[in-house]
């Protein structure tokens, strides 16, 4: 790594620059990146979805949030970096104490322009570089994807793309916008039914597209000719536009005297910039397929309970085979296990995204990946946390199980922080909201257990969930932080709480939720939560003096639904096992 920071360093001063911003994120500025484009791991070490870096001439400091805290720790050298968190210290003050006069280069390529201003508050000189100092320093950088895009059935997608295309130009036109900008390769699959595997786990084929207002409701789509078969021009129709990606600067410039829209916390800065040049107006909003994406229609909706049922299927099969065997699996081959058995289920696709399955002490790293070098056997008397999902034709799932592995039984310190977890998660999932509520308003019910004991977690209590797409999903989220998105009926949304004590163990209770209009009277329209997700909550690890009435009816509830929806699906033992699980605990209070 020493060398690397060097090559870095050697590629600044050739650019002329005092320092240089590494983003973990893409040109497409999302979470997930395919492996050509993972800058911060291969100079830092830390492979974490959400962090950055910063190289000056005498030092250099990396920064992630919450979840990765103990993990970047793990993974990056004292000696070389400094180890940050985001949001205790920011990095444009840090920056601007340390790097004078000098300026701050950045590819305009990975930083949108609302990102790039805490920088230019700081008064730090930017400026972008011609040419990426990590990738002059890169030499064995891998090839960009080319795996093939593929169309996505309007039986699982409930809508045809040319009814998508002409709503988001019925919205353009509506707000006398000529055009927008579209980056975010789920919002170019979400609209043109296509799908791809240019990014593990996440099912996109990377592009750059322009929507139209005018009748045609065309678009231009910006994409590898080599990754577009026949099939898939076909489906795509006459009003998509093919071309190469180095067609885009052309296409901007004939944009000149257009109202485009542009998100300026969602698209890279490169973009701005041409469109300016052209003597565009930029209006400044978000992408325009963000929300009608989130908001699932009743295929999707249908989907997602289909998927969740069979997803359900293997999780239970999964937990059984844990519960009744002897502990033998490590960290690795648990969640190979239970990718092999999703495997088993009709419209499998694969992994939502690679498991975290962290035993005692690795429970305790929020977003623990295991490596040949970490991975260790499950063993007794220990606390397991798995968070897994799956990727299906009709839906994608993401659900966390926080298991006992006996035979002893669990400590009163453990059941304890666990059960105030549960509550949170109760409190959540039997949650009703006015609409227009912001997922902000509704995380405190989900921490008012652990604060109550002086405890909490760091990281947001829920997050969207894609159909048959990223299973981190705008615009809505259940968060501490203030975000302008507000929860609407139809979006399915993660329902979270945790609890962490470093060294020793991790909790985290994780269903997925179907926002949907609440069944009451009220003065005004109301909403509420349906659970998608199907899997018993480990019963060992209950305090149930610490649950009231109704929580224990609404656990009891949800287990017989658990029971009455999978058990039928199971082999004889696991149905056993599982009603059991299933039990009542009404009756054991």
């Amino acid at each position: 790594m020493q060398d690397r920071l060097a090559a870095v360093r050697a590629a600044m001063q050739a650019e002329g620059i005092a320092g240089f911003l590494v983003p973990r994120n893409d040109e497409h500025l999302g979470e997930y990146v395919p492996a050509n484009a993972e800058r911060l791991a291969w100079l830092t070490g830390f492979t974490g979805s959400a962090g950055l870096a910063v190289v000056l001439p005498e030092t250099a400091a990396v920064w992630s949030d919450g979840r990765y805290v103990l993990q970047l720790a793990s993974q990056t050298d004292a000696a070389l970096w400094e180890r940050l968190h985001l949001t205790e210290a920011p990095p444009a003050p840090w920056i601007a104490a340390r790097i004078g006069e000098g300026v701050l280069g950045y590819d305009p390529w990975l930083h949108s322009e609302e990102g790039l201003k805490a920088y230019r508050e700081e008064g730090i000189s930017l400026r972008p570089v011609a040419r990426n100092p990590v990738d002059v320093a890169w030499r064995d950088r891998p090839a960009p994807p080319l795996a093939p895009a593929v169309p996505h059935d309007v039986a699982f997608a409930g809508a045809g793309s040319a009814e998508k295309r002409e709503a988001i130009a019925a919205s353009l036109r509506a707000a006398r916008q000529d055009a927008a900008i579209i980056t975010d390769p789920a919002s170019i699959a979400w609209l043109l039914n296509i799908r791809g595997s240019d990014i593990p786990d996440t099912p996109v084929a990377l592009g750059f597209g322009i929507a139209h207002a005018d009748e045609a409701a065309r678009f231009d789509l910006f994409m590898d000719a080599r990754k577009l078969p026949p099939e898939t021009r076909a489906a795509l129709g006459n009003h998509v536009a093919i071309a190469e990606r180095d067609a885009m600067p052309a296409a901007l410039a004939a944009l000149a005297g257009k109202r485009v829209r542009l998100d300026p916390a969602g698209t890279a800065a490169w973009f701005a910039d041409r469109l300016r040049e052209a003597g565009a107006t930029i209006v400044a909003a978000t992408d325009p397929c963000l929300l009608p994406k989130a908001r699932k229609n009743e295929t999707e909706q249908q989907g997602a309970r289909a998927a969740h049922g069979r997803d359900a299927v293997a999780l239970t099969r999964f937990l059984h085979a844990l519960a009744t065997e002897p502990p033998r699996d490590t960290e690795i081959s648990a969640a190979a296990r239970l990718n092999a058995l999703r495997a088993e289920q009709a419209h499998f696709r694969g992994d939502s995204f690679a498991a975290i399955c962290g035993a005692g002490e690795h429970g305790a790293i929020i977003h623990y990946r295991a490596t040949p070098e970490t991975d260790r056997p499950i063993r007794p008397n220990e606390v397991l946390l798995i968070d897994s999902g799956g990727q299906y034709d009709d839906g994608t799932t993401d659900v966390t199980r926080t298991i006992w592995i006996g035979p002893e039984a669990p400590p009163a310190e453990i059941r304890d922080h666990f059960t105030r977890v549960l509550k949170g998660h109760i409190a959540i999932a039997t949650s009703m909201f006015p609409e227009n509520v912001a997922g902000v308003r509704l995380d405190a019910f989900a921490r008012a257990a652990l604060w109550q004991a002086g405890l909490d977690y760091d990281h947001g209590t829920g997050h969207g969930v894609g159909s048959y797409l990223s299973v981190h999903e705008g615009p809505a989220s259940i968060s501490p932080y203030l975000r302008p998105a507000t929860i609407a009926a139809g979006m399915i949304l993660s329902n979270e709480p945790g609890y962490y004590r470093p060294g020793a163990y991790g909790i985290r209770i994780e269903n997925l939720l179907l926002v949907r209009p609440a069944d009451i009277a009220g003065e005004k329209p109301f909403l509420c939560f349906e659970t998608l997700t199907l899997a018993p909550i480990d019963r060992a690890l209950i305090e149930p003096g610490l649950l009231r009435a109704d929580e224990i009816a609404w656990l009891d509830d949800y287990h017989a639904r658990v029971h009455r929806e999978v058990g039928p699906h199971l082999p004889s033992a696991a149905q056993a096992w599982l009603a059991a699980s299933c039990a009542p605990l009404q009756a054991a209070a």
